[in-house]
C-alpha cells in the first residue's frame, strides 16, 4: 500500500479491526443462506504527509451505486444543513446570478434549502436511487461520479460555480488527488468550497473507532487536509469545529488565485491538534489500546444485561455501527433486532452480525429493557425521539465514546455527560 497523498510506500499500523463486510451491505433474507465476503479493515498512518487511511479494497462503485443512506432521515442533519445554506448566502453574498454546487448531494437534504432562496444549483450524487429522490423534491441532480473529467463537462454545461459544497465525502474517495482536481475545476476563480469532514483528532481522542469502515478511504485532520488541498492549487483560509458525527470540521478553501489569507481559525485549529500529538507519529499509538477497551466495555454490560434477562435491542442500522458489531463480535444472542428509520433496511439484516432490521415503531410494541443507540453522534436528538422508552422504565445506552446510559424518563445520564465535541478533544 502506498499513501494516496505523497506516495511514501511506508505506513504505519495504527488501528487493526480484523476483517468485515461492507457496512453498507445490508442482507436480504435470502442471502442468509449464502456466503459473505469480508475485507480487512486495517488503518494505517503515513509518516511523511499524517494522511491516516486504509486500503481501497471496494470502489465507490460497489457501495455508491445504489446507496442505503438518505440524509434526510436524520432532522437534526437537514436542520444543520438549513443553517449552512442561510449563513453561506449571507457570509458569500450570494443572489439570484450565483451558482451553487454540491458533490455527493444525496437525497437533496442541503440543496433543498438553495431552491427555496431562487439560487441556481446543481447536485452531483452517483448513487441512482438516492439521486432519484432529490429530483422528487425539485432539486437538479445528475447521477455522475466526481473527477475531473465529469467536473470540465459540468463546468461547460452550467458554468463555474461560486460555491462548492461538499459534506462527508472527502473521506470517501480513493483517488484524492483526483478527486481534488475535480473540485477545483468546478469552481470560480474566485470562488468558494466548503467541505465538512470527521475531524481525526477525535477519531484518535476520543478512540471513535466505529467511524473506521471501508467506505471511509482517509481520515483528516487539517494538517493532512491542507496538504491535500494544496495539490489542486487550493488554499484553506478558515476552519470551524462543528459537533457533528461526535466532532467534524468545515473546511473553508478557495483558488490560490483567489489570494485569501489564511483566517486565525487555521493555526487555532491546528495548534489543537500539535498539542494533542497529531503533527507527530506518536500521537497515534494508542488508538488501538483505546478502542480495544471501549469494546470490552461494551461487551462486558451487554453480557451482564443478558445475565440478567434484560432485552437488549439497537436504534438504527447505520455503516458505523456495523464496524461497531462486528469488531465486537455482536450477535442476536446479545442485541435481538436493530430498528431504523429507512425503510430500505426493513426486512433486511446487518452484514456480518446477520441482526434483523425492522422499522421503529417494533420499540413500543416489545418494550426492551435496553436500546443500544448506534448512531450515538446524534444522541440529542435521538435522547428527544426515544423519550416514549422511558414509559416502560427502559434505558438507553451509548456506547460510544464512552459507555453512557440515559434514563429518559427522569432523563438521568451516568457517564458522559452533552457536551459538545466543540474546543479540542473529549476525553
Amino acid at each position: 500500500m502506498q499513501c494516496r497523498l505523497c506516495g511514501n510506500s511506508t505506513l504505519l499500523s495504527v488501528l487493526d479491526l480484523g476483517a468485515t463486510p461492507p457496512c453498507e451491505r445490508f442482507l436480504t433474507a435470502i442471502q442468509l443462506d449464502e456466503p459473505e465476503v469480508t475485507y480487512p479493515l486495517h488503518m494505517r498512518l503515513c509518516p511523511e504527509c499524517l494522511l491516516l487511511q486504509i486500503p481501497a479494497l471496494i470502489t465507490p462503485e460497489d457501495t455508491f451505486t445504489d446507496y442505503a443512506y438518505y440524509s434526510s432521515f436524520s432532522d437534526s442533519w437537514v436542520a444543520h444543513a438549513k443553517t449552512f445554506v442561510d449563513d453561506a448566502v449571507g457570509r458569500l453574498d450570494l443572489g439570484p446570478d450565483s451558482f451553487v454546487v454540491e458533490v455527493a448531494s444525496n437525497d437533496g437534504y442541503l440543496l433543498q434549502h438553495v431552491v427555496a432562496t431562487g439560487i441556481r444549483c446543481i447536485g452531483i450524487e452517483p448513487s441512482s436511487n438516492v439521486g432519484a429522490a432529490a429530483r422528487d423534491r425539485g432539486v437538479p441532480t445528475v447521477t455522475e461520479f466526481l473527477d475531473p473529467s465529469s467536473a470540465r463537462r459540468i463546468r461547460d454545461e452550467h458554468g463555474p460555480a461560486d460555491l462548492v459544497v461538499a459534506n462527508n465525502v472527502y473521506a470517501h474517495i480513493p483517488d484524492l488527488l483526483g478527486f481534488t482536481e475535480g473540485l477545483r475545476i468546478l469552481l470560480a476563480d474566485d470562488g468558494h468550497l466548503s467541505i465538512e469532514v470527521h475531524h481525526a483528532l477525535h477519531l484518535v481522542a476520543s478512540a471513535q473507532f466505529d467511524t473506521v469502515y471501508h467506505e471511509h478511504f482517509q481520515y483528516f485532520t487539517v494538517l493532512a487536509a491542507r496538504r491535500a488541498l494544496a495539490t489542486a492549487g487550493l488554499d484553506l483560509y478558515d476552519v470551524e469545529m462543528l459537533p457533528t458525527h461526535g466532532g467534524s470540521i468545515r473546511l473553508w478553501a478557495s483558488p490560490a488565485e483567489a489570494g485569501r489569507e489564511p483566517g486565525p481559525s487555521v493555526q487555532r485549529v491546528l495548534d489543537l491538534e500539535a498539542d494533542d500529538g497529531l503533527h507527530h507519529t506518536e500521537g497515534y499509538r494508542l488508538l488501538q489500546p483505546a478502542a480495544d477497551e471501549a469494546r470490552r466495555r461494551l461487551l462486558e454490560f451487554l453480557l451482564e444485561q443478558r445475565r440478567s434477562g434484560a432485552r437488549t435491542v439497537a436504534y438504527g442500522a447505520p455503516g458505523k455501527g456495523n464496524t461497531l458489531l462486528n469488531y465486537s463480535g455482536i450477535r442476536t444472542d446479545l442485541i435481538e433486532y436493530a430498528v431504523d428509520r429507512n425503510p430500505y433496511k426493513h426486512g433486511r439484516y446487518t452484514p456480518g452480525t446477520r441482526i434483523p432490521i425492522h422499522p421503529p415503531e417494533r420499540i413500543a410494541e416489545d418494550r426492551p429493557d435496553i436500546v443500544v443507540v448506534l448512531p450515538w453522534n446524534l444522541r440529542t436528538e435521538l435522547v428527544e425521539q426515544l423519550r416514549y422508552v422511558g414509559d416502560w422504565g427502559g434505558r438507553l445506552v451509548f456506547p460510544l465514546p464512552t459507555l453512557e446510559i440515559v434514563e429518559p424518563a427522569r432523563s438521568a445520564v451516568a457517564g458522559l455527560d452533552d457536551t459538545p465535541f466543540l474546543d479540542g478533544a473529549k476525553r
